[in-house]
């Protein structure tokens, strides 16, 4: 199995396999850790499956430390809406969960490839080959967890959507709060989320 692109998907998909018997190799375009225009945002109903696939590794200790999120705030027009998060969320950097999650893939026993941009998948007899770089490796089955704005992605019309600018910023300080909230505010062409 190939499985390309290292982020979450990737990288479960990678683990699952590889525990489940596979031979599987990993190719990621970037390099690990790095900071990604994220929320950070992990889900009660995912942290679970996270946890399986950290468990034994030194990524299970962020998972644990991780500060649960137990509110939602919605933020539209002068309008607040809230919610209780029963189980409550995580936050969880994308930049050490990224890396918890490709080291993890490492210690599973999956041959991981960093700074490996996948230019094509081609269908041969014997399964795929794939362009990575100089190399050409080949399996039977492939997975293209390489995101939205790979290079592998059908292309898109070009629109107004594809003018969008993410930004995204850490603060340090003491929490105003003792029960942490996930803050969405939307306003004209576009939302803007805090955690």
């Amino acid at each position: 199995l190939i499985v390309i692109g290292g982020g979450p998907a990737g990288a479960a998909a990678a683990i699952t396999a590889t525990r489940r018997g596979a031979r599987v190799l990993l190719l990621e375009r970037g390099r690990y850790p790095r900071h990604k225009v994220c929320g950070e945002f992990v889900s009660p109903e995912s942290l679970a499956l996270l946890a399986s696939l950290l468990r034994g590794t030194p990524g299970e200790g962020l998972l644990r430390k991780a500060p649960r999120v137990g509110r939602a705030r919605l933020y539209s027009d002068g309008t607040v809406l809230q919610a209780r998060i029963e189980p409550a969320a995580a936050s969880l950097p994308r930049y050490r969960l990224d890396e918890a999650l490709w080291q993890a893939a490492e210690e599973a026993g999956v041959e991981c490839r960093q700074q490996a941009a996948v230019t094509a998948v081609e269908g041969t007899r014997e399964g795929f080959s794939v362009s990575a770089g100089p190399d050409r490796p080949t399996a039977l089955t492939v997975i293209d967890a390489s995101g939205r704005w790979s290079n592998l992605a059908p292309p898109r019309p070009p629109s107004l959507a594809d003018r969008w600018v993410g930004v995204k910023a850490h603060f340090a300080g003491e929490p105003e709060e003792s029960d942490p909230a996930v803050d969405l505010y939307f306003f004209p062409g576009g939302y803007c989320g805090v955690q």
